[in-house]
């Protein structure tokens, strides 16, 4: 698949690694829907657009069953040759001590609308027997995030049920990716209130390079990638640490006021 001229879905497109995701299928010739929650997606398209890219934006609350409904209406019926399906937030603090309502948008953003909005694009896929679909999971969902809990609950989801939906969709023209990062220079930790942590604070990954990963093993049609030598050991580390550890790991990394100054 060429990507010339084929719509490619990108969501929570207007920063980080959305951003750059929307930039690699531009790239590539994909004609572009994005969608975000902010307006910022406006300036987006315009950047893009000056550059050649054919883009159309949504914005939209992607946690929404109403949001998802209003993206997938931009679609019109077209063939989606490609879904990024980007869109998420995170929390800082311990579990007891966030607002719920923020901790329940998290799991309505990362897992709901997300499974929503597969679930009507993937199932026009398979009705073609064509398309490939990237998730934006996380290397956090190999490990129990204390003082992230619901964040990394999330992620764990997700990178089960890529693989879950890969397997299903094996026989397919279809193709199911994961994309899993680890921190990465983007917006996600200000916006999640964990610029007093140590993984706030300390260097991260170039979203340029964790996206431009993501994009290229998702038009090979591979399984899952790992961005990053250091998020590859990790993961294979947490793979044969018991969880209690893991834990107690990650309190050293999320707990507020473990920033080194």
């Amino acid at each position: 698949m060429s990507g010339q001229n084929e719509l490619a879905i990108i969501t929570g497109a207007s920063t980080g690694i959305g951003l750059e995701l929307a930039r690699c299928c531009a790239a590539h010739g994909f004609s572009l829907l994005i969608a975000a929650d902010e307006s910022a997606i406006e300036q987006v398209a315009n950047d893009l657009s000056a550059g050649g890219a054919t883009v159309e934006t949504v914005q939209a609350d992607l946690a929404s069953e109403e949001g998802v409904d209003k993206l997938y209406a931009a679609v019109k019926g077209r063939p989606v040759s490609a879904l990024l399906a980007n869109a998420g937030i995170g929390l800082g603090r311990s579990f007891l001590d966030q607002d719920y309502a923020r901790a329940r948008r998290v799991i309505d953003t990362n897992i709901v609308g997300t499974t929503y909005l597969i679930h009507k694009i993937g199932n026009d896929m398979r009705r073609r027997n064509a398309g490939r679909i990237l998730i934006t999971g996380s290397i956090a969902g190999f490990v129990p995030g204390s003082f992230q809990a619901v964040y990394n609950g999330s992620k764990s989801f997700l990178n089960s049920f890529s693989f879950a939906l890969r397997e299903e969709l094996k026989d397919t023209g279809v193709t199911v990716t994961c994309l899993m990062p680890g921190a990465t220079d983007t917006e996600f930790f200000r916006r999640a209130d964990m610029m007093d942590t140590k993984v706030g604070t300390e260097e991260k990954d170039d979203p340029t390079d964790v996206a431009k990963a993501g994009f290229e093993a998702m038009m090979k049609g591979e399984g899952d990638v790992v961005s990053g030598w250091k998020n590859k050991l990790q993961s294979s580390l947490a793979n044969v640490t018991p969880s209690e550890t893991l834990a107690e790991q990650h309190r050293k990394m999320a707990q507020p006021g473990t920033a080194e100054h």
